[in-house]
Order: C-alpha cells, then structure tokens, then sequence
C-alpha cells in the first residue's frame, strides 16, 4: 500500500523567508484534514532556522507528530538541521515525484521546501503527495535500515 488516507498530525516550521508560505501551507494541510502543531516562525522577524528546523524534528522523534514539513529560503538548512535530529530523515523536495519517492524509497518523515524557489501551488501539490504516501518497505527497506545504522555507528561516534 503505498497511499495513506488516515489523518496525520503534523508539524510544520520555517523562517522568515518561508513565512507566508508556511500561513499558506497550514491551511492546505488542515483542509486535507490533518491536524497541524506550528512551531513558527509567527511573523517575518528573522530566527534561527535550525531551533526551528529541530524542534519539528524532534516531535517527531518523541512521537508528539507523524509527519514534518520545513520550510526556509531554499529548503536547504532546515533539511540539513533536521538530518542531526537521530532517526530522522529530512528530505528537500520541490517536485511531486521527488516528494513521493522520499516517502515511499526513502521513508522520510519530514519534506523540506524552499520559499524562493517554488510557489504556493506547487508547494500545495508536493506537500499533499508527501502526506498521502506511506513507506511499503519491500526492496527499499534495506537500503533504509542501512542509513539507520551508519546513523547509529556515526552517532554513537562522538
């Protein structure tokens, strides 16, 4: 099964580059009917993107959230600052297939997206592809239990 229909909760955050875009991409994702936890930015005053970046991150880890979306200028540096959260994966999507495929190949909980390269619709389109698909594992199962342990044996590294 590759299609999800069941409601999510996510989490979405970004910075000030991405903050209309991400007002715009919580209505989108409630009108898809999952609920939504913010955790800004509020308004268009810069931040830090990385506490932002990893505070989605790790709702996810403690499983106060399903799923993430982050959003900064490029979708760049909330998926790299996400990526230090263990056991997450963050994957910059700004297509549907690549949005898709970071679901259903790589398992990835969180799409990052970046606000100066892609509008609205599109976003729109790439988030609603992220949420509705699910990880069949199958041949890519290994490849993802792979990543999972180079992260245990790099983390446990330092």
């Amino acid at each position: 099964m590759s299609e999800s229909t069941s409601s999510l909760k996510i989490a979405i955050g970004g910075d000030e580059a991405a903050f209309e875009l991400k007002e715009i991409l919580i209505a989108h994702v409630r009108d898809l009917g999952h609920d939504v936890e913010d955790f800004g930015t509020f308004d268009a005053e810069p931040v830090l993107y990385p506490d932002i970046a990893v505070a989605v991150a790790e709702a996810i880890q403690e499983g106060r959230c399903e799923r993430g979306v982050l959003l900064c200028g490029t979708g760049i540096g909330v998926a790299i600052s996400a990526n230090k959260v263990p056991g997450i994966r963050a994957a910059q999507a700004h297509d549907t297939y690549s949005a898709g495929k970071a679901r259903t190949s790589n398992d990835a909980h969180i799409v990052t997206l970046g606000a100066r390269v892609i509008g609205p619709e599109l976003a729109k389109d790439i988030v609603s592809t992220f949420l509705a698909k699910s990880f069949p594992g199958g041949a890519s199962a290994q490849k993802v239990k792979r990543i999972s342990e180079y992260e245990a044996r790099f983390t446990n590294a330092y």
